[in-house]
Formats: C-alpha cells, structure tokens, sequence
C-alpha cells in the first residue's frame, strides 16, 4: 500500500465524489464461522523478550516483536474512504484481494508487496503517516500513542482466539474487494468501525 491511503485501491482510503454515507454496510460477507475453540496463532509469538511492548520504544523492536504487535484483526487490511470536505476516514468492510476475509490473514503475506504495490508495509518509519487512519485498537497505534495494549491482545491474553471473543477480529464480516465496484464502495461503509 502506498503511504498515502487515498491512492490505496486494496486496502487504503479512497476520495469519493460526494460525502454521501451509506446508512449501513451491505452485507455481502458470509456469516461468521464459529472459531475452534482452540485456535493456532498464526502469528508467531515465541522468541520474543518477554512484556517487551511495555519495556521497549517501537524503535528498538526486532522484527518478530514487530510482527507479534499484530493482533490479526483485519481492520488494517480493509478499503477506506477519506471524505475530502471533513479529512473523516471511514471504514468499509470491504477487504484487500489478498485477505482471507474468514481468518483475517494475508495469503501471500511474504509477496504482498509485489502482487498489492500500493500496500502499506507497516514499519516504524511508515506508522507516523499512517496513524490517522489505523484502527483506534491496533496494537501499533495505542503503542505509538503511548497507550498500554488491550486486555484482549494476544500478547496480553496469551490466547490468538481472545481477538473474536472480544469481537474486534472481522473475520467473517468482510467481502473481498474483488466483488465490489469502486463505484459502490460507498454502500459498504460501516459506521462507528475505528
């Protein structure tokens, strides 16, 4: 994606021609599934200095730490809107094409860059430009705002299935974008997704 969320066609913010809002989101998305009761954390966890969220800047981190920042929700993965009158940034559920919109995980996280060129590689350098509109919950925000990580948080909780009991997980509430006109994105907003 590219750092700026208004040239992002899979994921980031675009400008509409008018700050219409759709009353609610269409709901194209199949309904959830029911997550095992135990899931595996797709995300590797292990061989990270342990609290280190709390103990070092963003700045210090090793890529795995970096990496294990991410709760899996989705919500960076998703199209958005930036009304130009307001600068307001509003969500959709409408997914990046690289997103399994059931599990919330990239399915080519390692190439994503290269099949997705506007994709917003989220690195210490990129996230001053970017935290305008990632999500109010993202590890990476309340970090960099000197907030302490949600209760709910793998990394907290120790538990990767914590995220949809909480119900900040979308897996299961998205569609891809390749079954959405750009034209329509407007009607896939979702109000009050931060």
């Amino acid at each position: 994606m590219s750092d700026d969320p208004a040239k992002r066609p899979g994921g980031g913010a675009s400008k509409p021609r008018t700050g219409r809002r759709a009353p609610e989101a269409r709901a194209d998305a199949p309904d959830p599934i029911a997550p095992d009761p135990v899931e595996r954390d797709p995300i590797a966890r292990d061989g990270v200095r342990e609290g280190f969220w709390r103990r070092f800047p963003l700045e210090q981190l090793t890529p795995r730490e970096w990496e294990a920042l991410c709760d899996g929700c989705g919500k960076c993965c998703l199209r958005k809107i930036e009304f130009e009158d307001t600068g307001e940034v509003e969500y959709t559920n409408v997914a990046c094409k690289l997103l399994d919109c059931q599990s919330c995980r990239c399915t080519d996280y390692a190439n994503r860059k290269k099949i997705v060129p506007d994709c917003v590689v989220i690195t210490p350098e990129t996230l001053e430009r970017i935290l305008y509109w990632m999500p109010s919950t993202c590890a990476y925000r309340l970090l960099a705002e000197g907030r302490p990580l949600e209760p709910w948080h793998p990394l907290v909780s120790g538990r990767a299935e914590s995220v949809r009991e909480a119900g900040i997980s979308l897996a299961g509430h998205m569609v891809s974008e390749e079954r959405v006109d750009d034209d329509d994105l407007e009607d896939y907003i979702v109000e009050g997704l931060q």
